[in-house]
């Protein structure tokens, strides 16, 4: 009966926290990317404040970005696509959201933000997509220091 006990007690922490799990493979720190073209995913990403959240996150490590759509600006030495899922729950909520950055055709780097189950009821499905998205781009680019700041 205890071990029945613990498995509730679990499953409703489960159900009420959730769980996110964020997996970072972050790019070569000795890469000088001073720039970063932004594949436009909209289609791919319903999230309107997803681009925003990208670009702010580049610009805050010193990265200056642009835009693109079709095919990649042969002035692009790195390039970065986007994905995102979002869902509803009485209000829509990013849940997932991948990006992968290239140089070349070589993946030079990548970040997976997940909320397992959809968030389950933790309350904090509803952050918005810079609260959830920025620790992931700060970790993707660590070897990039934030503006004002020294490595």
């Amino acid at each position: 009966m205890i071990s029945f006990r613990w498995f509730l007690i679990f499953l409703v922490l489960g159900l009420v926290f959730g769980c996110t799990t964020i997996k970072v493979q972050p790019m070569d720190n000795t890469l000088k990317m001073r720039h970063v073209c932004i594949k436009d995913c909209k289609e791919m990403c319903f999230d309107e404040q997803m681009m925003g959240v990208i670009r702010d996150g580049f610009e805050r490590h010193g990265i200056t970005t642009q835009i693109y759509g079709g095919d990649l600006p042969s002035t692009c030495e790195y390039y970065l696509s986007y994905y995102c899922e979002v869902t509803w729950d009485f209000a829509t909520y990013m849940k997932h959201a991948e990006l992968r950055l290239y140089q070349g055709n070589a993946q030079i780097g990548s970040a997976e933000y997940h909320l397992k189950g959809g968030g389950g009821f933790s309350l904090m499905k509803w952050q918005s997509t810079k609260t959830k998205m920025d620790p992931v781009i700060d970790e993707l680019l660590s070897g990039h220091s934030i503006k004002g700041q020294s490595q």
